[in-house]
């Protein structure tokens, strides 16, 4: 187990989404902060302020209003200070372009958003510990989709 929490970022536009990934997160067993919002605009004014301190990762829904999620990773990946922050995409979408776009596009894994809240423990689980190999590992398109 880390010793210092890891700090997460969701961006989701969907209330009931953000509260669904949250109350998962508190039976996750590790140490962690969560911040939210409601869309990408406010993620991204939130992560240009130099002096609110980075995430470990985000998760980012790609439909939201104001700013997308692959606006968010296409802004993330060209800026020097974020694009080492692993990212996943966190999305209801299956659709082969959206997958296809975001790997292209830098995001470290893929997580159609499961409706089971054990499912989501699972796979939010999964995420958060095996999250730092895609960093050394580089990109991967096999284990790119993260599927139970």
């Amino acid at each position: 187990m880390r010793p210092t929490p890891i700090h997460i970022m969701l961006a989701d536009d969907d209330e009931d989404d953000r509260l669904f990934f949250k109350e998962a997160f508190e039976e996750v067993k590790i140490k962690y902060k969560i911040s939210t919002f409601n869309d990408g605009e406010q993620l991204m004014e939130h992560l240009y302020d130099a002096s609110n301190p980075l995430p470990d990762i985000i998760f980012l829904d790609l439909n939201m209003p104001r700013k997308s999620g692959i606006e968010c990773l296409k802004e993330i990946r060209n800026n020097e200070r974020l694009q080492k922050i692993s990212v996943a995409i966190y999305s209801t979408s299956s659709s082969e372009q959206d997958i296809e776009d975001t790997f292209v596009s830098g995001a470290n894994v893929y997580i159609k958003k499961p409706n089971d809240f054990n499912m989501l423990k699972k796979i939010l689980s999964d995420v958060v510990h095996i999250n730092w190999q895609y960093i050394t590992d580089g990109l991967n398109k096999d284990s790119f989709i993260l599927s139970l």
